[in-house]
């Protein structure tokens, strides 16, 4: 029966980090030992005191029906607050609306913005969904390639040549998933050169990882001068705040794009959980110390990965500043075999690495990157030393193909 399905459907790709979970799990259901380096989700509960709001919410009876569309108005409140503090980005509450997640915050830009044929540039190595969601709203994604040599950095040339009189917008993640770079204060400003240059061109700046940040310093391209106007700002509170699943993203953005998400969406989903909008609040009003101990404990994973990955022949990697994942070139492997399994691609190798060595990663190509693979080190550091151990040994397992 699945001719009855929508053109727009069956072109569509699973997302490959989903896939790769879902292979995951059904392996461990099955009995076998497998680690899961392929997820981005944090390992860590949600900080007491938020858990404690959503409790209090409930128990007061206040939260059970259905919330404003945009979000709470002082949750509102509180995020253009810490846009304001935190980050220098100029905003209002009527400018915030509140989500099902950052990812669906994402999607309802490029459904509000994009018509049949508009191009969004991507820096690449991008997340795996943006391509998706601008092809399913209309749009044509336009990657600029960063390459390892220069952090993925993608260069300001690269963004000048890739504008065209169809560019609507311009996506990039930062810090970055996959590759847990952080753009420098010069290159986002750099950035905002180029952008200034094309009054037809909005920038989407993802900042999902906001917290998980390595240096201390992070430029939000919406508070430079010249931007204001310009920019849709998104984050949310899975990352930072161990809150995967309570599904709650926002965006900030121009006044006009705000108001038209806020119908699309609506028209979709309509409002965030209340009870997870009480949650957000209280993880906005709280202090950080929790946020700050989960990012110290990255850092020290990402160190001991660095090191454990230094061993293994043919991996090349850069050190990232943020967020909790390695993205280390692969095609040394590439030609490869162990007798029984050739590589052929990273593709390859990842299922290669599942079935021998029992460690789940993510290929590259899902990211725009098909040399290099994604590793999440969001789990404990006893489990990481296992599995990448376990990755040594299976890689050490393959030679040149005759």
């Amino acid at each position: 029966m699945d001719h009855f399905l929508s053109d727009r459907i069956q072109s569509l790709p699973q997302s490959a980090t989903l896939a790769m979970h879902q292979q995951t799990m059904d392996l461990k259901a099955q009995g076998h030992d497998i680690i899961n380096l392929s997820i981005g989700e944090p390992d860590f509960k949600t900080p007491l005191h938020i858990q404690q709001a959503a409790k209090e919410a409930i128990d007061s009876g206040a939260y059970f029906g259905y919330p404003p569309v945009a979000g709470y108005a002082d949750l509102r409140e509180a995020i253009a607050e810490k846009l304001r503090k935190e980050n220098n980005i100029p905003c209002k509450p009527n400018q915030i609306v509140v989500s099902n997640g950052a990812k669906q915050s994402i999607a309802n830009v490029f459904s509000c913005l994009l018509n049949p044929g508009d191009e969004v540039v991507v820096y690449a190595p991008y997340w795996v969904s943006y391509i998706s969601m601008i092809a399913l709203a209309g749009g044509k994604p336009v990657p600029i390639i960063g390459e390892l040599a220069n952090d993925f950095e993608a260069t300001p040339q690269q963004l000048d040549r890739a504008i065209t009189p169809k560019t609507k917008a311009v996506i990039f993640s930062n810090p970055c998933n996959p590759t847990g770079h952080l753009f420098a204060k010069k290159t986002v400003e750099a950035m905002a050169a180029v952008v200034q240059k094309h009054d037809h061109v909005l920038v989407i700046a993802d900042e999902i990882y906001e917290y998980i940040n390595f240096v201390g310093e992070q430029t939000s391209i919406g508070a430079l001068p010249g931007m204001e106007g310009r920019v849709v700002t998104i984050n949310g509170f899975s990352k930072g705040f161990a809150m995967t699943g309570w599904r709650v993203g926002y965006m900030a953005a121009p006044l006009w794009l705000a108001k038209a998400c806020e119908k699309f969406q609506g028209q979709t989903t309509s409002a965030a959980s209340s009870i997870a909008q009480r949650a957000a609040l209280a993880a906005m009003q709280g202090g950080r110390k929790e946020v700050v101990r989960m990012k110290e404990a990255y850092c020290k994973r990402r160190s001991l990965c660095l090191a454990l990955l230094a061993e293994i022949p043919g991996l090349r990697c850069n050190k990232p500043l943020g967020a909790f994942y390695l993205f280390p070139e692969v095609r040394d492997y590439f030609g490869c075999t162990n007798g029984k399994t050739t590589i052929h691609n990273a593709d390859d190798l990842c299922i290669y690495l599942l079935r021998e060595a029992h460690v789940s990663v993510v290929t590259g190509s899902a990211f725009g990157a098909p040399s290099c693979i994604r590793i999440s080190y969001a789990i404990d550091e006893e489990q990481l030393q296992i599995a990448l151990q376990r990755m040594k040994e299976a890689l050490l397992k393959l030679t040149k193909a005759a």
